[in-house]
């Protein structure tokens, strides 16, 4: 299966990208706003993927974890985690800094959530982002999606400091 867009490919994420997930999951600078990244060990992006895979071969899968091509090369991925409310998933995404400020983020989270609203009935979606991530608010944003709290307890991987963090959504 996979998805096109004006730009990108998306896939499902498998082993045959673990080096290339694990080279921008890995990357402090890549991942200092995310609450479970950076991954410490190749094993650790591996036990990872091993899940993603086991997911996409639920039917309907259990969440879906899709890699961003561009022209063959990976990017980035997109995410959309069904919660336990009936229609609702949170969207995520990281992309490659060497690939920041280009809007792929935005077209493969859009994408993401294109399949999961006609594939898996999703109508309404969520995503957080820690407050000072400028970049994943403007992305939320030019998703549609609307401002609803900001909130602390926020604790991300690469810091002890606990943050403020800010939630968005969208009814499709």
């Amino acid at each position: 299966m996979e998805i096109r867009t004006k730009r990108l490919v998306l896939k499902p994420m498998s082993m045959e990208y673990l080096h290339t997930v694990h080279a921008y999951a890995s990357d402090p600078e890549n991942t200092r706003f995310m609450t479970r990244l950076p991954n410490e060990a190749l094993e650790e992006t591996e036990r990872f993927i091993r899940g993603v895979e086991a997911a996409w071969g639920m039917d309907p899968p259990a969440f879906c974890e899709f890699v961003a091509l561009l022209g063959g090369a990976h990017i980035g991925a997109a995410s959309v985690y069904p919660s336990e409310r009936s229609g609702e998933a949170e969207v995520g995404w990281i992309i490659n800094k060497a690939y920041w400020g280009r809007g792929y983020a935005a077209e493969a989270a859009r994408a993401a959530m294109d399949y999961a609203a006609s594939r898996l009935g999703i109508r309404r979606f969520i995503a957080h982002c820690d407050a000072e991530n400028d970049a994943s608010r403007r992305v939320m944003e030019k998703l549609g999606m609307r401002f609803v709290s900001r909130e602390g307890g926020r604790k991300n991987r690469s810091s002890d400091e606990e943050r403020m963090e800010l939630l968005y959504d969208l009814n499709v």
